[in-house]
């Protein structure tokens, strides 16, 4: 499978790292074009970390037959920017939908889905309410959304204290772990005011943000979530869909459904979801 490549865009506050997978043409069609996609998929990932530990979901869409896009975020993995502060993310939206931009770019004509992790599934929220016309569906993992109570609790503190996330309530799996605690471009310091503060407004603005519409949605979440629990991401998200969703809930799992032990389920149940929406 091809490598995958760098693009630099300039981004809201400095210069803007975005990662293609670019598509390739799957083994079991033959016949298919090797140019031409059967659809755009935009990742956005979650706090701290950045789009290159994305390479497995990536490389799942990639064989389901599409190109995938998905930028470092604002102050995150290569993009310019003090490191994990984000003062509007307002920002971080537009410089995805600059993405999504450069991949309809490459692409012309193809349906948009958009796959939003934790973090990531704000933006990606908020994206669709802003954007939602240009997408074919909406895919949130784990996301912060809804009735999540870290930001009120940190602000409420005179300082925020310095504790990471712990790398073991991502997955099951402890190499998923390993490699985050051991990754330099993963923030492994406090989160800061600024951040928390932006969090906490954009999580009202979706809140009174409106639905989707007809827009399908599919919602993934581990049942073990310590991070972003699943009774107040299901707030979030039931307001913010239009009716046709699709939930699955993961026994067992943690944070990062994309890297738990049972993945391959995740991974099915994604494709699945993307055969009823992309029908070509």
């Amino acid at each position: 499978m091809a490598d995958a490549r760098e693009h630099v865009l300039a981004g809201s506050r400095g210069a803007l790292v975005a990662r293609e997978w670019p598509h390739q043409r799957p083994h079991d069609r033959p016949h298919e074009s090797h140019d031409r996609p059967r659809y755009l998929a935009l990742i956005a990932h979650g706090y701290g970390e950045h789009i290159g530990r994305y390479e497995e979901p990536a490389r799942v869409l990639v064989r389901h037959g599409a190109a995938v896009f998905g930028p470092d975020h604002l102050g995150h993995g290569k993009s310019a920017g003090e490191r994990v502060l984000v003062e509007d993310f307002e920002d971080v939206v537009g410089d995805l939908h600059a993405v999504a931009e450069l991949a309809r770019g490459a692409y012309p004509g193809l349906p948009l889905v958009l796959v939003g992790h934790s973090m990531g599934g704000l933006i990606a929220a908020r994206y669709a309410q802003r954007y939602g016309d240009e997408l074919a569906a909406l895919v949130l993992s784990g996301p912060v959304i809804g009735a999540w109570e870290l930001p009120g609790r940190l602000l409420a503190l005179d300082e925020i204290p310095d504790k990471p996330i712990s790398p073991a309530a991502l997955s099951r799996d402890p190499a998923v772990g390993a490699a985050y605690a051991a990754d330099p471009l993963v923030w492994h310091g406090p989160m800061k005011r600024p951040t928390v503060e932006a969090f906490a407004r954009t999580l009202q603005r979706v809140a009174e943000g409106g639905d989707v519409g007809r827009l399908p949605v599919l919602w993934l979440h581990g049942d073990d979530d310590r991070l972003v629990p699943l009774a107040g991401s299901r707030v979030g998200v039931e307001r913010l869909s239009g009716g046709d969703l699709t939930e699955r809930v993961f026994p067992g799992a943690r944070h990062e459904v994309f890297h738990e032990t049972d993945k391959a389920e995740v991974f099915a149940e994604l494709v699945r979801f993307l055969d009823g929406v992309i029908k070509s």
